[in-house]
């Protein structure tokens, strides 16, 4: 059965559970992939373009760049409420039905796709139903591989989901390159849409299978529930009371019960500063939306959207081929990412990343409007060359690292929500760049790409002078982290949270004592302490504020001295 067994890996114990959990999840990010890299190609074939196009040429009906811009883009509008939706399905029905309601509404999305027979319309608003699904999903498979993953290995698992995003996009192209030869049939572009589908089943199914996450358990008191959880991602389903367990469950605890005696936070929380115990609350909150923006402005969808448009322009024969070894390059480099979010933290992939894409974009922008390729073959080459190694380190840095920074920045007061803000923000850069590019390109050609030069370099300036270095801290002792008042971005990587020798390593007779003083203290304020739909204190905190008014200690204590002196 599963979760009887615990394997060891990066230094930490983690159940089968946990590595089917992450296996389960990141197919989110292989939907979001493949939606992206079919249309590409689709935007090529033949049957589509007549069936969907305005404008008659000799070889048949193309598309008008504003028609082809709403074709595109209309679908991030529908990842961008998605996103937003998010964050309710995923705290009223838990992590792992809300994801099983982002696949059914994905599946009806491509449905109406491929009953679309002569109206752009048609197929426009399947594709925006569609993204509603993509955007659920892109919100509630980081946060719950963050809430679920050992904090040793929760960067690789959680950038897992950037992997499979670039072989989403891998799969797209190579299902393009293989129904190319009917591209005469109304079968080329309905068998690309209806595999998405069939891919999306073992996630929305799978889900049901696995652990929910601890962390949303126990925000609705459920701590038994909580426990039984932990053991089995951690591989210790047999043995819940197991030390491991009980010093997660110490951790985890002093934290929540912090958060849930100041209540549940509110979408105005997000931006408004307030005196409620979260530290640098709207802080993270931009810097989210703010990270995740200048993601889709590093220019990836630039190639991976219009990609194979742009390299027919430049007189490459097979447009679509090229595209395919961008999308193999991707995922490769992606595999490197997997190692670097873990070896190197956060911050430093994404400045070097940063710095060279804005290089190679300088690179490729600089040929494309210096030598035509469509009548340069030696142009042509270096501009897929720049792509490729733009995409490389793409690959390997802001892909995934952004998806990680996402997961575990935020504070499980406010974590959906802020969760679902940032990932709006990447989708409406998203559709800023699907929407804009037929329209740029038209304009100005290839010098396009010097505005992503800017954007990269803006992004690099972000990291260092606003991103904390979290590599290794569990999602209770970011939030530690971010409470420091003298602590800077550019030197958190040397900040160790209370009871560790290492970011990795415990101290032993800290959590020996933290462990005997919950026993005693805890587990009484755990019978006394209910989640309360409204967002109230709880009733503990309550009596603890009606004893203060007795004894005159509520007229000097701050509130916050209050909660902590409760919990």
């Amino acid at each position: 059965m599963l979760g009887k067994k615990s394997i060891r890996i990066n230094g930490a114990d983690c159940g089968v559970e946990a590595l089917i959990l992450g296996a389960i999840t990141s197919i989110g990010g292989f939907l979001f992939g493949y939606d992206t890299g079919q249309i590409s190609g689709m935007l090529l074939f033949r049957d589509f373009k007549d069936r969907f196009g305005q404008v008659e040429t000799p070889e048949g009906r193309d598309f008008q760049p504003i028609i082809q811009s709403l074709l595109v883009s209309l679908m991030s509008i529908g990842t961008l409420f998605g996103a937003l939706g998010a964050s309710y399905t995923a705290d009223w029905w838990g992590r792992r039905k809300s994801l099983t309601f982002g696949v059914g509404i994905f599946i009806i999305g491509n449905i109406i796709q491929i009953s679309a027979m002569n109206h752009w319309v048609h197929m426009m608003m399947g594709r925006f139903v569609a993204g509603l699904g993509v955007g659920n999903l892109s919100v509630g498979v980081p946060m719950f591989q963050s809430e679920c993953s050992p904090r040793e290995i929760r960067g690789a698992v959680v950038a897992s989901y950037q992997l499979m995003i670039t072989f989403g996009i891998l799969v797209a192209n190579l299902v393009n390159y293989g129904v190319r030869e009917i591209e005469d049939q109304s079968a080329s572009w309905r068998i690309v849409i209806g595999l998405g589908i069939a891919f999306s089943l073992p996630l929305g199914l799978g889900i049901l299978l696995v652990p929910e996450s601890p962390r949303w358990l126990a925000a609705r008191s459920r701590w038994d529930e909580a426990r039984i959880s932990l053991a089995r991602l951690r591989g210790m389903k047999n043995n819940p009371q197991h030390q491991l367990v009980e010093d997660d469950m110490v951790e985890m605890k002093g934290i929540l019960e912090k958060e849930r005696a100041v209540g549940v936070g509110s979408w105005a929380e997000c931006f408004v500063p307030r005196s409620n115990g979260v530290p640098k609350q709207v802080y993270r909150t931009i810097l989210g939306i703010s990270l995740h923006f200048l993601q889709q402005w590093t220019g990836v969808n630039y190639f991976f959207y219009y990609g194979a448009t742009i390299f027919e322009s430049a007189g490459i024969e097979d447009p679509i081929q090229t595209q395919l070894i961008l999308g193999a390059v991707n995922v490769a480099c992606t595999f490197y990412g997997l190692y670097v979010v873990e070896r190197y933290g956060r911050r430093w992939p994404l400045i070097i990343g940063g710095i060279w894409q804005a290089a190679w974009l300088a690179v490729f922008a600089s040929m494309g409007t210096a030598l035509d390729p469509e009548n340069n073959r030696t142009s042509g080459i270096l501009m897929i060359v720049s792509a490729a190694m733009f995409i490389a380190s793409f690959a390997a840095t802001w892909g995934p690292i952004c998806w990680v920074v996402i997961g575990e920045t935020f504070p499980l007061r406010t974590r959906a929500k802020q969760a679902s803000l940032a990932t709006a923000g990447n989708w409406l850069g998203n559709f800023m760049i699907s929407f804009l590019t037929p329209l740029a390109t038209d304009g100005i050609g290839y010098a396009y790409g010097f505005v992503f030069v800017a954007t990269n370099i803006a992004g690099v300036l972000l990291v260092y002078f606003f991103l904390y270095e979290s590599v290794s801290l569990s999602l209770e002792n970011v939030d530690t982290m971010y409470s420091e008042p003298s602590l800077k971005p550019w030197t958190s990587k040397k900040w160790m949270p209370p009871g560790y020798t290492t970011r990795m390593k415990r101290d032993e007779d800290f959590f020996h004592h933290d462990r005997a003083r919950h026993a005693s203290g805890v587990d009484d304020l755990d019978d006394r302490t209910t989640a309360v739909p409204s967002g109230r204190p709880s009733r503990a905190v309550d009596e603890e504020k009606k004893a203060d008014s007795v004894s005159g200690l509520g007229a000097t204590e701050s509130r916050e001295e209050r909660v902590n002196r409760a919990v």
